[in-house]
């Protein structure tokens, strides 16, 4: 795969962002819930594989949704340096499925550069399966998601996705992955 910058677009949480980590920082840390790995988190819906309370569950994921930077919200490896690399090239666009983009602004402007932050075009569209419809918008042709599901509605839509790896998405598709930010880079001319 040879992917121009330009053509390419990406999901903030479990991609930019290490929202898993966070996620299980902040329930052993504010819930006492310190048994769970990353690779306990077998299905999208935590609910679904964790055992604690879906309250708590959804008391994490709000305090993550409302203030990234306070909930000690962390990129993943090397997304930042990779990611201002291509928006150095082409204009970048974040689609993610929050329904506020003011958290995630924020959270950009905290961890990168001010010169690329213009070049990054963040649209927070409030559920995951409208992304096709904003990324065949925006001209891209190419979009790295965590979600299995999402990706499989892109490659529907004629979006080639990019599976991002996580323990959730492993076993419940057969689209092309990437590992990592280096993994993304090495796709991109």
């Amino acid at each position: 795969m040879n992917i121009a910058a330009h053509e390419i677009g990406f999901d903030f949480d479990g991609v930019i962002a290490d929202t898993a980590g966070a996620f299980l920082r902040l329930a052993c840390e504010e819930y006492d819930y310190c048994s769970f790995t990353l690779e306990d988190i077998s299905h999208f819906q935590v609910e679904e594989c964790l055992a604690m309370p879906d309250t708590v569950a959804t008391r994490i994921f709000q305090a993550l949704n409302d203030d990234c930077l306070a909930a000690g919200l962390a990129p993943m490896p090397g997304a930042v340096e990779v990611l201002s690399e291509i928006a150095r090239k082409a204009p970048t666009h974040i689609i993610t499925a929050r329904r506020q983009s003011g958290p995630v602004a924020a959270w950009l402007a905290h961890h990168f550069p001010p010169e690329v932050l213009p070049r990054i075009r963040l649209t927070a569209i409030g559920e995951h399966d409208d992304k096709p419809r904003h990324i065949k918008e925006y001209g891209l042709k190419f979009f790295v998601d965590d979600r299995a599901e999402t990706c499989l509605g892109l490659a529907q839509a004629g979006i080639r996705p990019l599976v991002f790896e996580q323990p959730w998405n492993r076993r419940c598709h057969t689209l092309p992955t990437v590992a990592s930010w280096r993994d993304i880079a090495n796709l991109i001319r």
